[in-house]
């Protein structure tokens, strides 16, 4: 399955963007409608996901829904096949998180991201696996992360969600590696510039902050695109994500020294803030959009 190519190229495809409204899930949207696919985007806001399929144009379906729900994901797939007649693949990025240590974040709100990640991730695959097989073929791109590899003082609720969800897809893999045209990737992005870090929950006192190097989501965007092409298990994005993993797991002694310097000097960096759950419960529509702003060196742009 790691670089076996695909019948067809996305093109040709029909695919549907979980978390499609902001950040990576919108720009990888945008590649695929510039790239002559059929794209549907769903997100939790329905208001939201009507203004960006509209923006996206090209018959951009908008389907409002919650990836941990479902009902939502039976019937966001089902539109998807009354309009198309098939399901080429699907792309999940949705995603939330807050900030503070493990003591610090309440249990319902680790819960909540945790939940996003891991249930959210297994209610797509038990609704679009039985689709894929119907129709002879699919594939399930699961955008993951770096943190999914190390591990992260202050973002404990993320590192163990993330972990948990690249467990869940390495074990989808697994258990469809014997099923002809059915295909599941992880591709897992290092520091991105979204609205991710303005729209965390967080109660470390401070507001998050991209840390360095930051790319931009489009190379995420392209990554997804390669992979929907040309299925692989696994892909990273960023200059510094295997040298982090190498760290934690072959120089543990010297990553748990700098790992809570660099949290305190570069993650947690900004002016102190009141706790705030962000976007874990509800959307916040007024923060969505393709990038958050971040310059490569992990600065606000002015």
């Amino acid at each position: 399955m790691a670089h076996q190519r695909s019948d067809d190229n996305v093109r040709s495809k029909v695919v549907l963007v979980v978390g499609g409204t902001s950040g990576i899930g919108l720009v990888t949207a945008r590649r695929l409608v510039d790239e002559g696919a059929r794209v549907a985007v769903c997100s939790r806001s329905e208001e939201r996901v009507s203004a960006v399929a509209a923006e996206l144009g090209h018959g951009t379906l908008g389907l409002p829904g919650d990836i941990r729900d479902a009902a939502d994901m039976q019937r966001v797939v089902a539109a998807c096949l009354a309009e198309h007649g098939r399901l080429d693949a699907v792309v999940t990025t949705a995603q939330v998180m807050a900030y503070g240590t493990l003591e610090e974040v309440p249990p319902e709100t680790f819960a909540a991201v945790h939940d996003v990640a891991v249930l959210g991730t297994l209610t797509l695959a038990r609704t679009v696996l039985p689709v894929f097989r119907a129709q002879g073929g699919g594939s399930l791109v699961i955008v993951g992360s770096l943190l999914a590899e190390i591990a992260v003082p202050s973002l404990g609720a993320y590192c163990t969600a993330k972990w948990a969800q690249l467990c869940l897809a390495r074990t989808l893999q697994l258990e469809t590696r014997r099923e002809r045209g059915i295909h599941v990737s992880v591709v897992a992005p290092g520091a991105i510039d979204t609205p991710i870090y303005a729209q965390a929950a967080t109660f470390a006192g401070h507001g998050g902050s991209a840390p360095p190097p930051v790319l931009a989501p489009d190379h995420v965007a392209r990554a997804i695109v390669r992979v929907l092409d040309c299925p692989r298990r696994l892909v990273h994005v960023g200059p510094a994500n295997w040298l982090s993993v190498i760290g934690f797991r072959l120089m543990p002694g010297v990553y748990d020294r700098l790992a809570p310097l660099l949290v305190r000097r570069v993650v947690l960096r900004g002016p102190r803030v009141a706790a705030t759950l962000g976007n874990v419960v509800d959307p916040q529509t007024s923060l969505e959009g393709p990038r958050g702003g971040w310059t490569w060196y992990g600065r606000r742009r002015r």
